[in-house]
């Protein structure tokens, strides 16, 4: 049943061209790929912006029943391509090891389960902005930790080293603050639902002492595990012929 919320609508707090990121080879294009915060929440001005500005497609890596409360918003007015990838079935019921409802992650062991577990979502993600024309926007609720992971894999996919991924993921830090101001109006019934305390995630979010370090850690422990970080990806699908397709698209 679709869950229903007045919508609190504002504009993204932690929207972001990655655009300038060096990657093997030159440097990634401005205008192939955007990562922000929930877009499903912007007001019909900001959505007319993005498209103005090249918007064609969004992936959207909420989950079902963050979906539900919010719909798509005023991009679906828009000549918008919508993909839903969720990485995460339901915020309530996660399939990474180690995450329990309610439960707040350790994100460095986190986003590597990600890795694993939604490979195949990654890997379909990363199809979706190989072959969509324009700007490809992807996003979930906070724009850091699912958003962070797909930005993570788009990068590594080009060639990016670790000290670029980790810099690009970092950029969101001085945002948490207004990212939990914003999203929480409209994520509260989820997260209740999921059996968090908004309020105090939102503390835990602004104050996690392992978040400077979580993507670092990331990549350092997927090397660990497969020596070379896409080998989750890769045998869910990543294969050459993609990669070159993303970085046709990326400009390098």
């Amino acid at each position: 049943m679709t869950q229903t919320v007045e919508l609190v609508l504002s504009t993204p707090v932690n929207l972001r061209d990655l655009g300038g990121i060096p990657v093997a080879g030159g440097v990634i294009a401005e205008g192939f790929a955007i990562r922000s915060d929930d877009l499903s929440t912007i007001p019909a001005h900001t959505a007319q912006e993005l498209v103005d500005g090249g918007l064609r497609s969004v992936i959207d890596l909420r989950s079902r029943n963050e979906v539900q409360v919010t719909g798509r918003g005023p991009l679906l007015d828009q000549p918008v391509s919508y993909h839903h990838v969720p990485f995460m079935s339901t915020l309530g019921v996660p399939k990474t090891a180690g995450l329990q409802p309610g439960q707040i992650p350790d994100m460095g062991e986190f986003y590597p389960g990600l890795f694993e577990t939604a490979a195949p979502q990654i890997v379909s993600a990363l199809a979706i902005m190989a072959h969509a024309p324009g700007a490809v926007a992807f996003h979930c609720a906070a724009g850091r930790d699912r958003t962070g992971v797909l930005a993570a894999a788009l990068l590594l996919a080009l060639g990016a080293d670790d000290d670029a991924i980790v810099a690009d993921y970092e950029l969101t830090h001085p945002n948490t603050a207004a990212i939990m101001q914003r999203t929480r109006p409209n994520l509260r019934q989820v997260m209740l639902a999921a059996g968090f305390d908004i309020d105090a995630s939102a503390h835990l979010a602004q104050h996690d002492p392992g978040a400077d370090d979580a993507m670092r850690v990331t990549l350092r422990r997927l090397r660990d595990r497969y020596v070379d970080p896409l080998t989750p990806l890769v045998a869910a699908g990543l294969n050459d012929r993609l990669v070159g397709q993303l970085r046709e698209r990326a400009g390098v």
